[in-house]
């Protein structure tokens, strides 16, 4: 038998990071679903604007009984963290929920590889014991551990504005108009806009718990404990680059055009990392996906739920403009 529309949907949802570059997308595609009430779970010193309509609670970590409280009656939370936050940052929060009687998790997983790719995590892994990558792996297995408690895993890909702000992520430095290919610029990988993960986000979790349709896969306990996959394209850097010259009515002789075997890319990226400069971390990370292995292209080795979440199909070039925007306010703190 059915379960009735009201029990067989999520109505509290929890965010962390509700402010944050993916997690403020998260929350106003949530308000603008109309099917949540979200409450942003907040640290006691935090200074950041929430839009009308997010409830806010303020917590300290220092006290876990706060984050307790402030998930009592939630029924999802979702986790968006810096990388740079403290070490068991993520455990703690997931502890908080289960014991507040939380159902559903999304955890921490959004910007980056394919974190269910076995060869992709062995070529990261070394970074786990440095605190600086999360050992999702880990992560999934103690949720799973706890009983009443479930996960969805979302792959997004890398956040396209993000990355193409970034000269050690996609090779591209649209400031001073050089580009390195790596390899020959042509592997495909799976990537999202912010905008699409925040679509990606409220169209989950507006899903109904228990199948209530002809399509049983579109329901929560069909994806439960799962990794699961949206993009907004999947494309290569010499399309990237493309859209770029469309954009911005350059061409290429305008600019300075390079290239690096991806390999190359990768180990030097560790060997900065090792030497205390951070943005080793990002040039070794966007090097090992764009491997010419096909392990960066999970759209068509692993599928996407796009279909069944009626995620748009998104225009490169929109989304390219998006990102030189992003691109004259973007701050590289977080790499040095």
């Amino acid at each position: 038998m059915a379960a009735s529309n009201e029990s067989n949907r999520i109505k509290n949802v929890a965010i962390v990071g509700a402010s944050g570059y993916s997690g403020s997308f998260m929350t106003e595609a949530l308000l603008e679903s109309g099917q949540h009430t979200i409450t942003a779970i907040t640290r006691v010193d935090s200074q950041s604007k929430l839009p009308a309509g997010v409830i806010s609670k303020q917590v300290d970590y220092g006290k876990p009984e706060t984050l307790v409280k402030a998930l009592r009656g939630q029924d999802a939370l979702v986790i968006t963290l810096s990388i740079k936050a403290p070490e068991g940052t993520e455990m703690q929060l997931i502890n908080a929920a289960h014991e507040a009687g939380v159902a559903w998790i999304l955890p921490n997983e959004w910007s980056g590889p394919d974190t269910a790719n076995e060869d992709i995590l062995r070529d990261v892994s070394l970074l786990q014991s440095k605190g600086t990558f999360v050992p999702v792996v880990a992560t999934r297995r103690a949720i799973e551990n706890l009983d009443k408690l479930s996960y969805i895993a979302m792959c997004t890909g890398f956040w396209y504005e993000w990355s193409l702000a970034i000269p050690e992520g996609y090779g591209i430095d649209l400031k001073n108009r050089t580009c390195t290919l790596y390899d020959e610029g042509k592997t495909k990988i799976s990537m999202s806009t912010w905008a699409q993960v925040g679509r990606s986000v409220a169209a989950l979790l507006s899903l109904p718990i228990k199948p209530g349709g002809s399509n049983k896969e579109a329901c929560l306990e069909s994806l439960r404990n799962k990794v699961v996959y949206t993009n907004s394209f999947t494309v290569n850097q010499t399309e990237m680059l493309d859209s770029i010259f469309r954009v911005t009515g350059t061409k290429a002789e305008d600019w300075t055009i390079s290239k690096e075997p991806a390999r190359e890319r990768y180990a030097n990226g560790i060997k900065d990392f090792e030497q205390g400069q951070f943005v080793g971390l990002a040039k070794m990370m966007y090097a090992r996906v764009f491997y010419d292995d096909g392990n960066g292209d999970f759209e068509h080795s692993k599928g996407t739920l796009n279909s069944i979440l009626g995620l748009p199909k998104e225009d490169i070039d929109e989304a390219t403009k998006a990102a030189i925007e992003h691109s004259k306010t973007f701050k590289m703190d977080w790499l040095l």
